[in-house]
């Protein structure tokens, strides 16, 4: 039987690899101060319920490629992804102001509540925010220093492909942040956002970190580039339209965030090329205040942004599919199934 990306046992290794990893760090900061033992399970509590995305794009990867499903070492350096994105996730929420993240308190507002739970002296919002850049910057060293531990002898061929991933992602979310400062921006301006900030991030790299630990050659990693690019693509427009008319129960956050932080996203960016003057000067006006919210949503579906950026998914689905197809019957049964749960979901 074809291994599969998705395999759910995949994601339970996974999680029991961060949590052993979690235990070992634990000791290692309960020997530096007391008040650090709260930092561990901020982080483990953090990656708890994750989808584990990039993880399973890592693993399609090692498998497309020809390795070995139940080698220790593809978990080990998969696994080393989710630090990367908590890492990511915690400092992306403090930026947005996100008081909520998968349903639970974003992390810094979770440091500030201890703050002032605890009564303790000083800026509670100050310290929340604090805690929350520290602890982001110790996990993305927590990805480097797992990813080493995976044992691979061809490690060192991939980790170029894990630097790529941690540079591109930061100039994705600055791009984001500049993206926000602008009266307006384009569609292409905001897809290169799409491209660094996810595309590349979520599903490129990871497949070619995977890809890489079970000695791909050149052709094979050029013909995931062909199916991550569009996938990634998707996957993030898909994202865009799930924060501004996703279920709040189902996707953890408040409904409307987007707009509510002032997303230049494609979907803001397609309204715009979409819409009259009038409607151009509601987002300029509207987007990025707290009664915004309603009336650029429905500026976003009447104007037809909806309907283009739902069409502009399925264009990219096929072209991701196309490439998939190349790869042939085996690929397509381990990585499959995978790409349809990225695109195709509802959180």
């Amino acid at each position: 039987m074809t291994a599969r990306a998705d395999d759910p046992a995949f994601r339970t290794r996974i999680d029991h690899i961060l949590a052993e990893f979690v235990d070992g760090q634990r000791a290692v900061l309960a020997g530096l101060g007391p008040d650090l033992h709260g930092f561990a399970d901020a982080a483990i509590s953090f990656v708890a319920g994750g989808k584990r995305l990039r993880p399973q794009f890592c693993y399609a990867g090692w498998l497309v490629a020809g390795g070995d499903p139940d080698d220790q070492g593809i978990a080990i350096a998969a696994a080393s992804l989710e630090w990367l994105q908590a890492s990511a996730l915690v400092h992306d929420d403090l930026m947005d102001g996100s008081d909520t993240r998968r349903g639970r308190p974003s992390v810094h507002r979770a440091f500030e509540e201890l703050h002032r739970s605890e009564q303790r002296h000083g800026d509670a919002a100050g310290f929340g925010r604090s805690a929350a850049v520290l602890l982001g910057d110790l996990m993305l060293s927590w990805c480097e220093e797992l990813f080493r531990a995976n044992g691979l002898a061809t490690s060192s061929s991939a980790a170029p492909y894990l630097d790529l991933c941690k540079t591109e992602v930061v100039a994705g979310q600055f791009l984001d942040v500049v993206g926000q400062t602008r009266a307006s921006l384009s569609v292409d301006e905001a897809m290169r956002v799409v491209r660094y900030k996810s595309a590349k991030y979520t599903v490129e790299r990871p497949l070619h970190i995977g890809a890489a630990l079970a000695r791909a050659s050149g052709n094979l990693i050029a013909a995931l580039t062909d199916i991550a690019i569009p996938l990634g693509e998707a996957f993030q427009l898909r994202d865009d339209v799930l924060g501004v008319f996703g279920d709040p129960a189902v996707t953890g956050k408040p409904a409307g965030d987007d707009l509510r932080e002032g997303k230049r996203t494609v979907l803001v960016a397609r309204t715009s090329e979409l819409t009259d003057e009038a409607g151009r000067r509601l987002i300029l006006e509207r987007l990025g205040t707290p009664d915004g919210v309603a009336p650029v949503r429905e500026l976003i579906v009447a104007s037809g942004a909806l309907a283009a950026v739902e069409t502009d998914i399925a264009r990219l689905e096929a072209q991701a599919d196309e490439a998939l197809d190349r790869l042939g019957p085996d690929a397509r049964a381990m990585l499959g199934p995978l790409a349809l749960t990225a695109t195709r979901r509802t959180h």
